[in-house]
């Protein structure tokens, strides 16, 4: 097992590499995405820009070009690529809203794992959900006053419909003013990430890239009109009988599968471990379970991580862990001293395994 590190566009630098080594981090997962915030509460989505100079893109598409420059700074600084975390919205829009472009996105989303397949990327993270990430917000959730997030679907209106141009809580286009996504029923998501995964694992597989699948979070039944994919545990042994590619693997969220009201997250954890189903571990804990939880500390949440270490140890777990987010401690570098705190605590339980 390896511990590493998450690193947005904007932290690919001198600065973040020396931190991450400094940790004794070596692996590093990176989001290529770039976020700015929307006037209308979501967020748009930029798959390519020249502030950072990360993030170049044929269409909207990363290239070869892109993910071997990536891993050889990566490599210059003794650090390797585990992993690139989501497809850019732009990307696959219409393969999660089943829109008329799904076929064309497709073809170019192989083509971009045949790119990161040729370039050397090991694994790529996805999160199949219409609404995604919606409904958080920023509190003093964990100890001490320490700044997280939380969710409580009774202060939201879980039902607010999605505005037309947006999918995963995310603005790929303007959009038609009034007008909104129509609802997504399980029976749809199900039949639109089958698709998906049918058409791209044969691809992954090929050149030798694993998918691996976020669970939802929050891990409601459905959130603003759309059902969510895998907000059971069960659910993601459902995702993982699609299709029996050895690339067809998880992003196995620990705090997001102990948000979910059934199953047991140990279980979840050795079952999968044991099948060699694991493309890499979010490690982080949590306090409560949908419909109100909040994110803690990783060694005062509801699960107790030491056992969830010696059950990736014994079931012959060997991929990366990283945290994932942290609560912010209360310094001049909350992300850095956050993030420092929870590796050093996953270090010393890799240590005790």
């Amino acid at each position: 097992m390896q511990i590493g590190l998450g690193l947005y566009r904007n932290q690919l630098n001198d600065d973040y590499y020396k931190f991450a080594r400094q940790l004794g981090v070596e692996q590093i997962v990176v989001h290529l995405e770039n976020y700015l915030a929307s006037n209308d509460g979501g967020q748009v989505a930029l798959s390519r820009g020249d502030s950072d100079g990360w993030g170049q893109a044929v269409d909207g598409y990363w290239t070869y070009d892109t993910f071997r420059a990536l891993i050889d700074e990566l490599e210059a600084n003794g650090l390797k690529l585990a992993a690139i975390e989501n497809f850019a919205v732009k990307q696959w829009s219409d393969v999660l809203l089943g829109g008329p472009k799904r076929d064309e996105q497709l073809a170019a989303l192989k083509q971009m794992i045949r790119d990161a397949g040729r370039a050397g990327v090991p694994c790529f993270g996805y999160n199949f959900s219409v609404a995604g990430v919606w409904g958080w917000v920023r509190g003093p959730f964990a100890r001490g006053g320490a700044i997280s997030v939380g969710f409580d679907a009774g202060a939201i209106d879980a039902d607010e419909p999605i505005p037309d141009g947006m999918v995963w809580n995310m603005r790929y286009a303007a959009g038609e003013a009034g007008k909104t996504v129509p609802p997504v029923s399980q029976e749809e998501i199900w039949a639109r990430a089958s698709y998906f995964l049918n058409e791209i694992l044969p691809v992954a597989e090929e050149v030798g890239v694993r998918l691996a699948a976020h669970p939802d979070d929050p891990p409601m039944e459905a959130l603003r009109g759309a059902a969510r994919l895998v907000n059971q545990p069960e659910k993601y042994h459902r995702l993982v009988s699609i299709n029996p590619s050895p690339s067809n693997t998880l992003e196995l969220c620990l705090g997001s599968v102990q948000e979910m009201s059934g199953g047991d997250v140990y279980d979840t954890v050795a079952r999968f471990a044991r099948e060699n189903r694991i493309g890499y571990i979010h490690f982080r804990n949590v306090k409560g379970k949908v419909p109100n939880y909040h994110e803690v500390f990783v060694d005062e949440g509801d699960i107790d991580m030491a056992r969830i270490m010696k059950i990736l140890k014994v079931n012959g777990f060997a991929g990366v862990m990283i945290p994932d987010h942290t609560p912010e401690i209360h310094c001049d570098a909350p992300w850095h001293a956050g993030m420092a705190y929870a590796i050093g605590y996953m270090r010393a339980l890799l240590a005790t395994a």
